[in-house]
């Protein structure tokens, strides 16, 4: 049906330059969420900016809190901030790693197109 061209595998400095914006993105990501964390648990639960710096980077780490949370606001907030801490962990993990498995993936496809034994190959 469609006719499809394999690209050529990008450069290394290429995947180097696009490894090295993801990289950036996923710091971004985390840095926002970091900026979400400090400003709930000093707002909050009424941490100094350095303590409430501490907590958020043990939540986001997956450590957990360092000051006893003391407030009902403070609790609810811990707890929601948590459960995004696991997500963003997630996202940041894969914004970091899709450059490098799409890097696999498309050499393994011309790889696959290359192979002479492929008696599939015209049929696609």
């Amino acid at each position: 049906m469609f006719e499809r061209h394999a690209e050529p595998l990008l450069s290394g400095s290429g995947f180097l330059r696009r490894q090295l914006l993801h990289a950036g993105a996923s710091g971004l990501l985390v840095g926002a969420a970091l900026a979400i964390g400090v400003l709930g648990y000093h707002l909050l639960e009424g941490l100094p900016w350095v303590d409430a710096l501490l907590d958020a980077s043990m939540i986001l780490g997956g450590m957990g809190p360092v000051d006893p949370i003391r407030t009902t606001g403070g609790k609810l907030f811990a707890s929601a901030y948590a459960l995004f801490s696991g997500l963003v962990f997630l996202a940041a993990a894969g914004v970091v790693f899709a450059p490098a498995f799409h890097r696999f993936l498309h050499r393994f496809h011309l790889e696959a197109d290359d192979d002479p034994g492929d008696e599939t190959r015209g049929e696609r």
